[in-house]
């Protein structure tokens, strides 16, 4: 056997074969640099957005919304102009720039014009975390086969949950100690570092689809500016994603509001909040990990997309329901946590899987759609609702009104969803040859 060949004896209890190793640990590298430099900054953002003023949290993620779908319009042209070994690497620097102009402005601005910069690090943190996330997984799923990624997307969640868990832990023990600048200074090079990984990860196009050609995979995406909303749009599948990251995100945004609002409360100081942030991330990656590196590869390759996309809904309505009975610090939290756990471990990866079927087109473009706008748009109905529901006394208990009939929409849509990738991974293989039929309405 070769050494290339080797499997190192930590992936040897996975579903991982020889030829893939070196690919799969690469992978995993990238994804750990991304989140661990996201995990290092979002307790930052957290306390920055209480210091803001819950009641602006709203008006904040408006801004999100207005500056993801600015930034959607340079993004597709440049995925249209460049082959993604020059794209992803400059998609990352692009967010490099912005955190070394964080750290000298959080060093050099007094302190009265710091709660401005604060909602505007909230603002690009929220912008920043899906598109780094979301061009990664465009990515992978590019490289590899639907049927590689079944087994090895939850490997890669497994490195996503290691870099949150030591970002996480470097904020938490090091909030009180290291100047926020600092930690500014330190995702940059973590990002960096995942721009390395990039470069090496653009050699490995043996393991794609029967098909899809090194030159293909290498070279830029073409098509039109606005493509990938106009894909969405006429296809029934892509909305079906769209309808399930909407779902995930609105009721994501109603429990983060609830416990945000409880923490304002019970927690006097920034350090205090940070630290309660940054615990209980920690908390969710460590159980995240353990989900990940032994069982989620099997739940998915046992009993398919299809359930695992509908756990988290599951989850969510016994989640909500145990709110209008329970309306407390504790339960909201052990309902964020095990609902965190559910998606990182479980639901991402799936979600994820959905788009191996896809053209490359729309891996990129209206995966990026789906990803940023579309989540985001998520989290204003989900904003502003509660927005509304404060405004007339109906946070609370009340909340499960609302959200546990969304919660089993979504239900129903996740099935629909894994029934369907099911005939359409099927069809790439009747169709010329192994290949998806680019024209196809799915």
């Amino acid at each position: 056997m070769k050494k290339e060949d080797r499997v190192p004896f930590w992936l040897r209890l996975t579903p991982v074969r020889p030829e893939e190793v070196q690919a799969l640990i690469w992978c995993m590298t990238y994804i750990f640099c991304v989140l661990s430099a996201y995990y290092v900054l979002r307790p930052i953002r957290d306390t920055f957005g209480i210091d803001g003023g819950l009641h602006n949290l709203q008006w904040l993620f408006t801004a999100t919304l207005l500056a993801i779908l600015a930034l959607n319009i340079p993004f597709a042209a440049l995925s249209r102009k460049f082959p993604r070994k020059r794209f992803i690497p400059l998609v990352y620097r692009f967010f490099i720039s912005h955190l070394l102009i964080f750290a000298v402005l959080k060093f050099t601005l007094a302190a009265s014009q710091q709660v401005w910069l604060g909602r505007v690090f909230f603002v690009w943190l929220s912008v920043f975390n899906l598109y780094v996330v979301s061009v990664f997984w465009s990515l992978v799923s590019d490289i590899f086969s639907r049927e590689r990624a079944t087994r090895l997307f939850a490997m890669m969640a497994a490195g996503a949950t290691l870099g949150a868990i030591i970002g996480s832990a470097t904020t938490a023990l090091l909030a009180q100690h290291l100047n926020t600048y600092g930690l500014f200074v330190l995702a940059a090079l973590l990002l960096e570092c995942a721009v390395a990984c990039v470069h090496r990860l653009n050699g490995f196009t043996h393991l794609a689809e029967p098909g899809e050609a090194q030159e293909q995979q290498n070279r830029p995406l073409g098509g039109g500016t606005f493509s990938g909303i106009a894909r969405i749009f006429t296809s029934p599948y892509l909305l079906n994603i769209c309808l399930y990251m909407l779902f995930y995100s609105i009721t994501s945004t109603l429990i983060y509001f609830r416990q945000a609002d409880l923490v304002r409360h019970l927690f006097q100081t920034d350090s205090d909040r940070t630290a309660f942030f940054a615990t209980t991330d920690l908390i969710v990656n460590v159980l995240t990990l353990l989900t990940q590196l032994f069982i989620t590869s099997r739940v998915m390759s046992r009993y398919g997309t299809r359930w695992v996309l509908s756990l988290l809904p599951v989850i969510t309505v016994l989640g909500f329901a145990s709110l209008a009975y329970w309306p407390l610090l504790w339960s909201v939290v052990i309902f964020s946590i095990l609902r965190r756990v559910s998606n990182f471990a479980f639901a991402r990866p799936a979600r994820e899987v959905l788009f191996t079927v896809l053209n490359r087109e729309d891996k990129y473009k209206a995966k990026n759609v789906i990803d940023t706008a579309v989540y985001r748009a998520g989290d204003q109905v989900g904003a502003w609702s509660w927005a509304m529901m404060s405004a007339a006394g109906l946070t609370g208990s009340l909340l499960a009104s609302f959200a546990i009939p969304l919660s089993l929409a979504w239900l129903f849509n996740s099935q629909w969803l894994g029934r369907r990738q099911n005939k359409l991974d099927e069809h790439r293989f009747e169709q010329h040859g192994g290949k998806l039929n680019e024209n196809s309405h799915y």
